[in-house]
């Protein structure tokens, strides 16, 4: 009786172990079949996450991107040092510092009229995904730039709520497995290009074009909606800096960035804009629903702040207009604050207002004693942002613009190589500007050359220069058809002003946090030392490229340049990011660039691509 019972469990064992080698063999024949058929996107089963995967042939809607055959090496065995499971997929668009589940998770208390719910608020580090952000259903490869900025996949972006609820404006239009932009806003139905070009007329800037000859470059439009306003200014070469919060407007900041526009989350709540003062010359509100007065106009002080000298400020709004009573007495109100700062009309026509800042503090010095709002404490910095709460006050300008009567800032594109007036702030020598430009010049064509065989003319479009200084990076890739989003840290030189000064744009981040940006966002991140430098800050590698698979878009590339110690450390990592080894070079330890590499370590450049993945369940959805 034992005897047959031990037959019977040998049959069963039996019967379990040729299933399991029947299985095996589909899992090879799936592997290697499917590996010769284009693009790779690989597959999780619920059951693999932590351990296992395989692959499964995907198309490049775009014809763009295709794996290399050498690419299936040692990297991509199953047995890893490290690796990372795959988050649910409700995380596909996670932003852990714009998090409103962790807010009421956390129950903070916190003032919603103030918007404080719409600023950062990053989890502990116990509290922190450790999970890889899985694409929605049916994610494609994002269309290429020129032709993203008037149209996008709408399996990125799964969400039509904007085209319904915004039809008549013209903002986005569904078309079939596309979502198209045909350039409209809630002031300007029928096309941001000819209501630029009215404001141009407005302002009486030769030909219509609002550059002003290459004297306005950098633009801040508050309440941007699908950024089709800052769209437009690019070809006038102005650069503009799309901002809003992650509200009731879905996604709004992510479909400008899946179009290839410059955006950035964020919103005018009780902390200063993470820019510099004087940081551009033209701000921008159609309809963005702000209270301008609430507070002491504590909000129109902040972008007061980030204004230069003779800087505009463009209001498209009922206020501006409408002749009932409750508008009438909110213009009564507004005109009188903006007179107490010494902003004058420069001019106004049909349902627009065009305020203009004063050139000098003359203007400050002459009000009355006690006037409100007062002058900011003359001990204030203007520049600094990080954590830093609104004031109701007029930020004067420095003794140079006083003087100059303006910033001193050459016209672009003259701007991106001239010496910035505000160098002298940090001890820097014209002669140190000019070598630091060459030397990033040099560096960014040799990347180049390493990425050769990978990146097409039209391959990137969104970069991030992780520790930007001077923004030589960025100015480098000028000729190139990309934008670059400088990002410099509050813990060091406050070099984010020179950037702006250039005419480039930015923002401050610590990189010990996750950044203000979607998941899939950027094509390239350039991580300059930024590794060595968490490292010294007690910062963890491990959740840093977590941030980094999160907001890089599949195919998209890293670029690395660190220790060799450090690179050796990453490279562990590779396999559980699904991150593939594009080309590795040593840098000669003479480099300016790689100075502070300690006893003699040589520093690498490390370049890698993202695989593009799906899990099981976006698969069976997208079929």
């Amino acid at each position: 009786m034992m005897r047959g019972r031990s037959d019977g469990g040998l049959k069963k064992r039996l019967i379990a172990s040729v299933c399991v080698v029947a299985l095996f063999v589909c899992f090879l024949f799936m592997y290697y079949g499917s590996s010769s058929q284009g693009a790779s996107a690989l597959e999780y089963g619920r059951s693999l996450r932590k351990l296992g995967s395989s692959y499964l042939s995907g198309d490049d809607d775009n014809g763009d991107t295709k794996q290399d055959d050498s690419v299936a090496n040692a990297e991509d065995s199953l047995v890893v040092a490290k690796s990372f499971p795959v988050c649910d997929d409700r995380h596909s668009e996670i932003i852990p510092c714009l998090d409103r589940n962790f807010i009421y998770q956390m129950r903070l208390k916190l003032d919603l009229s103030l918007m404080e719910h719409y600023e950062r608020h990053c989890p502990p580090p116990e509290r922190r995904f450790n999970c890889l952000i899985p694409p929605p259903s049916g994610y494609k490869v994002p269309i290429k730039w020129p032709k993203s900025r008037d149209e996008v996949w709408k399996a990125n972006i799964p969400h039509t709520h904007l085209a319904k609820e915004k039809s008549d404006q013209n903002w986005m239009v569904e078309k079939g497995e596309k979502i198209s932009f045909p350039g409209g806003g809630t002031h300007f139905h029928y096309g941001a290009d000819k209501y630029i070009a009215s404001i141009a007329n407005m302002l009486n800037f030769s030909n219509d074009v609002l550059n002003d000859e290459g004297r306005l470059r950098t633009v801040l439009d508050v309440g941007c909606g699908v950024a089709s306003f800052g769209a437009y200014l690019l070809a006038s070469d102005i650069m503009t800096m799309s901002l809003a919060p992650n509200d009731v407007h879905q996604n709004q900041i992510q479909f400008a960035l899946e179009r290839g526009i410059p955006a950035y989350l964020g919103v005018l709540g009780t902390k200063r804009l993470p820019y510099p003062s004087r940081s551009f010359e033209f701000a921008h509100c159609s309809r963005c629903r702000i209270d301008w007065l609430q507070r002491d106009g504590l909000l129109l002080l902040e972008l007061d702040r980030v204004l230069r000298p003779g800087g505009y400020f463009a209001y498209s709004s009922p206020e501006a207009y409408a002749q009932d009573e409750e508008n009438l007495k909110i213009w009564k109100e507004m005109s009188a604050l903006v007179e107490r700062m010494c902003w004058r009309i420069a001019v106004k026509r049909n349902q627009t207002v065009v305020w203009e800042k004063p050139l000098s503090n003359d203007c400050y010095l002459e009000r009355e004693p006690g006037t409100q709002p007062p002058l900011c404490r003359s001990d204030a910095d203007p520049d600094a942002v990080a954590g830093v709460s609104m004031e109701a006050c007029i930020t004067p300008y420095s003794k140079h613009d006083h003087k100059t009567k303006g910033s001193g800032l050459a016209p672009w594109p003259a701007r991106l190589t001239s010496s910035p007036p505000r160098l002298a702030d940090f001890g820097y020598s014209t002669d140190m500007f000019e070598k630091d430009t060459e030397l990033w010049k040099q560096q960014v064509d040799s990347y180049w050359n390493l990425m050769s065989s990978k990146v097409k003319s039209n391959t990137v479009r969104n970069i991030m220069d992780m520790k930007a200084h001077m923004g030589s990076f960025a100015a480098a890739l000028k000729d190139k058809d990309v934008w670059v989003m400088n990002v410099v840290s509050p813990d060091g030189p406050n070099t984010l002003k020179l950037i702006y000064d250039r005419g480039l744009i930015g923002t401050n981040h610590n990189w010990c946090e996750a950044f203000s940006t979607y998941p899939r966002t950027y094509d390239l991140l350039h991580a300059w030392s930024i590794f060595s430098d968490i490292k010294s800050k007690g910062c963890s590698a491990e959740d840093l490229l977590i941030e980094m698979d999160r907001i890089l878009r599949p195919t998209g590339f890293v670029i690395i340049r660190d220790k060799q110690s450090v690179v050796e450390s990453i490279k562990k990592y590779l396999q559980a990011l699904h991150w593939e080894t594009v080309a590795s070079e040593k840098v000669n330890t003479s480099s300016e660039l790689d100075q502070d590499s300690e006893d003699g370590e040589n520093n690498v450049v490390f370049i890698v691509q993202k695989k593009l993945w799906l899990t099981s369940e976006s698969l069976r959805d997208s079929e």
